[in-house]
């Protein structure tokens, strides 16, 4: 048995959720695996993003959202609504003041809190979100290529809207 890393580099545009097309990408990692057989998984290390797969609906919105993508934030949105304020506004209770004290003593506290602005966490809808979407899924590898048809594609979210950022996703290929 073969097992295949690959990590993918992403950026998310932040203000609204970010959806980004990665089956192209997840394509290559199994042609360069050469397992030929075997199940590729697709995981996100973040805990407010998620890994997902749909049909491509082709049109699109300004910001690069397609129609089927802007219709599933709708829904998590009823769900989920974004948080808009500081706890306890919006029914929310993450994240408390300890949350605060302990992300403002890490050592990458800048990346998290840029210029101090404690507004950047709040972000509890996010992590809901990712929750309830997931944060991988996992595929066949049938005679050297991903085992669905042409309609299927993968997507990763960032469901945080904070910030444009840096984002990976794990590709994991095992077979033979």
């Amino acid at each position: 048995m073969t097992v295949h890393h690959t990590t993918l580099s992403l950026t998310s545009h932040g203000g609204t959720p970010s959806f980004v097309d990665i089956t192209g990408d997840v394509r290559r990692a199994v042609a360069e695996s050469g397992i030929a057989n075997g199940i590729c998984a697709v995981i996100s290390p973040h805990t407010t993003c998620s890994v997902y797969y749909d049909e491509w609906a082709h049109d699109r919105l300004e910001d690069g959202t397609d129609f089927l993508q802007q219709d599933l934030n709708n829904v998590l949105g009823k769900i989920v609504p974004d948080q808009q304020g500081f706890p306890p506004a919006d029914g929310y209770n993450y994240p408390g003041e300890e949350h605060f004290v302990a992300v403002e003593s890490w050592p990458s506290a800048k990346e998290y809190l840029p210029g101090g602005d404690r507004s950047q966490l709040l972000n509890a809808d996010a992590h809901l979100k990712a929750n309830l979407m997931g944060s991988s899924q996992v595929f066949p590898v049938i005679d050297g290529e991903l085992g669905f048809g042409v309609t299927g594609y993968i997507f990763f979210a960032d469901w945080d809207r904070a910030r444009a950022r840096g984002r990976r996703c794990q590709v994991t290929i095992i077979g033979e």
